[in-house]
């Protein structure tokens, strides 16, 4: 039986951002979009908190620091997002002129209510210039807690495309059980992962998810040298004097039999690029399908409290 055939090219960025600069950093993703639109890709991924850098100090000063803490919180909002700024309005007209769908990591104001805690949000554009929405990452890990609020079920987003069902989620929410369950359940065929984790573990996860949910899993991660954060930041000086890289990347794209089909890059900075076939996930799913056939609702209840 032939296939229609439903074979499109996606492309993880692993790169840094411009610290505490939107405006520079948006001007460098507008320059890797145009790259991996000219590589024929249709869909691109940038990693977790790429407008304009991750919070990384919460791993290394002392909360009880709060001048320095209050410094920092104040270079992340002045460098962060807003759901109807110019800086949204840009990365739009720059997808529909690139044809390409774009999916990125922010630290995004709440425009709705203060306009001045953060959340740390992925933000999904599609090829006609329009936002399609923002998720917000359902609990921040660890520090982060100390510049990100909580999002909310609200945000659990999957979007139509023409090569796919897009969604996902942010960083260690991937680990959460009942969030993977959620977006299993909107028939994700393409699972988006902008993340800061670095660490095989989380490689390994991510074959996990690609296996569990049926679906294609593109994770981003940034790559971080120490000497592209300012000298301004403090919490600079407490990472060894000679350390080259604060974050080795480690992003790749996993096909839905869990196999890494564009190899990991480590300490380097670029875009990843592969072929995804749709076809291969009913392949993959007429053995194991987590939210059809093996999600026994005669057993389990699930819901999501919109």
């Amino acid at each position: 039986m032939n296939q229609k055939n439903q074979i499109t090219k996606v492309a993880v960025v692993q790169d840094s951002p411009v610290f505490f600069n939107k405006d520079a950093t948006i001007d460098k993703v507008i320059s890797l979009i145009k790259k991996a639109s000219d590589a024929e890709a249709k869909l691109v991924l940038f990693p977790e908190a790429f407008i304009s850098g991750y919070p990384d100090w919460v791993w290394t000063l002392q909360p009880s620091n709060k001048k320095v803490m209050s410094e920092m919180y104040s270079a992340l909002y002045n460098s962060a997002i807003s759901a109807n700024d110019d800086s949204i309005k840009l990365l739009c007209n720059t997808a529909k002129e690139n044809n390409i769908y774009l999916v990125i990591g922010a630290s995004e104001k709440n425009s709705e209510a203060s306009n001045a805690t953060l959340f740390n949000s992925m933000v999904y554009i599609n090829n006609q210039g329009e936002l399609l929405g923002i998720h917000r990452k359902l609990i921040p890990t660890g520090g982060e807690r100390l510049m990100w609020g909580q999002g909310d079920g609200t945000t659990l987003h999957s979007f139509d495309t023409p090569f796919g069902k897009i969604g996902g989620l942010i960083c260690w929410e991937n680990y959460m059980p009942l969030s993977r369950v959620a977006m299993y359940n909107q028939a994700v065929q393409i699972f988006l992962a902008p993340t800061w984790d670095s660490s095989e573990g989380w490689h390994n996860a991510m074959k996990h998810i690609a296996l569990e949910g049926g679906m294609y899993v593109l994770s981003a991660t940034q790559a971080l040298k120490k000497d592209e954060i300012p000298d301004s930041c403090e919490f600079k000086n407490l990472y060894a004097e000679d350390r080259e890289w604060i974050n080795k990347g480690n992003s790749c794209i996993i096909n839905p039999k869990g196999q890494v089909i564009a190899e990991p890059l480590k300490a380097e900075q670029g875009i990843l690029y592969a072929d995804i076939d749709l076809a291969e996930i009913p392949n993959q799913k007429w053995l194991f399908d987590s939210a059809g056939h093996y999600a026994r609702p005669d057993v389990f209840n699930f819901s999501v409290n919109k």
